[in-house]
């Protein structure tokens, strides 16, 4: 390939690398884990004392996020170290591991909640539908006011993201343990308590899935979402004083920065200086690609970069 030759100029164009870590999203995220955590406790004695899976199912949960959310705190800071000699993009990957993290220990929850449900079903329990109305509908005040304060955050963080979508699924998780409590207290039927855990269950895993999938997405290096590589490569040879474009490659580096690189072919006559600065302003601006390096070559390199 072409990168093996000498080939002048190699520019490189953009910001520095990284994306902000804000203080706004540490600080919600630092208010939201008291209060997961500290409702956690009570949802646990909640859920034992009443007999509620759904209950404990979301106390299992609420124990998860804190976990998550505390994960995320470590990854915010972490993240925020400058870049050094070693790691020269910076830390801000970190996060999206976090996020990765998340995702998989929520969807490993959905998974215990659905194994308890199927054991409710099969042998069901006594459960006390008066306390665990009380403890949900506790749980459902608090899950909504860390959802608006994660809501007024940066939604383009992937971890305050991923913190918002664990809120939501206590919410849910709530609103199931309230649906079933007034269930049981007017029918009796404690098959009630199972069957809610299995479908807010349901309506996290998608979130979850989504969650990890992008991060997932992130930590292979594919191609930011929306973009066409081959296209862009096309796009980059029909501008002016560029012959040839090939060997593009972009990806995410974080939730705010994106990366690519590309080999030219300048056209007879053209400046050779003149062109990494034109292909960082076409991506920038055409596929919001902020940091861009162009390597130059020479007529040729590219096609034998091919064989």
């Amino acid at each position: 390939m072409s990168e093996g030759h000498d080939h002048a100029p190699h520019n490189h164009a953009g910001p520095a690398h990284g994306a902000r870590v804000t203080a706004g999203s540490e600080r919600r995220i630092r208010t939201v884990l008291i209060m997961t955590a500290g409702y956690a406790a009570v949802q646990a004695v909640g859920g034992w004392l009443s007999g509620s899976l759904a209950l404990i199912a979301d106390a299992g949960h609420m124990v998860s996020d804190a976990a998550a959310l505390l994960l995320a705190l470590i990854a915010y800071r972490v993240a925020a170290r400058a870049p050094d000699a070693v790691r020269t993009y910076g830390f801000h990957r970190l996060r999206v591991l976090a996020a990765l993290a998340n995702g998989a220990s929520l969807l490993l929850l959905v998974a215990w909640i659905a194994w308890e449900a199927v054991s409710r079903l099969r042998e069901p329990s006594e459960v006390l539908a008066g306390p665990m109305l009380v403890v949900a509908a506790i749980g459902l005040a608090i899950n909504i006011i860390g959802a608006l304060i994660l809501r007024r955050g940066d939604q383009g963080d992937s971890n305050l993201r991923g913190a918002m979508l664990h809120v939501l699924g206590d919410l849910l998780g709530s609103v199931g343990a309230i649906g079933a409590a007034i269930g049981i207290m007017l029918t009796g039927w404690t098959l009630l308590d199972p069957i809610l855990s299995v479908l807010v269950a349901v309506l996290v895993v998608r979130s979850a899935w989504g969650l990890v999938s992008e991060s997932i997405r992130v930590l292979l290096q594919a191609v930011p979402r929306g973009l066409d590589a081959r296209a862009a490569e096309a796009d980059l040879a029909t501008l002016p004083g560029i012959a040839e474009a090939g060997h593009f490659h972009a990806w995410t580096l974080t939730d705010e920065s994106s990366v690519a690189t590309v080999h030219v072919v300048p056209e007879a006559g053209a400046d050779p200086l003149a062109l990494p600065a034109l292909v960082a302003s076409r991506l920038r601006e055409r596929y919001a690609i902020d940091h861009v390096t162009t390597q130059v070559d020479p007529p040729g390199a590219l096609v034998a970069g091919k064989h």
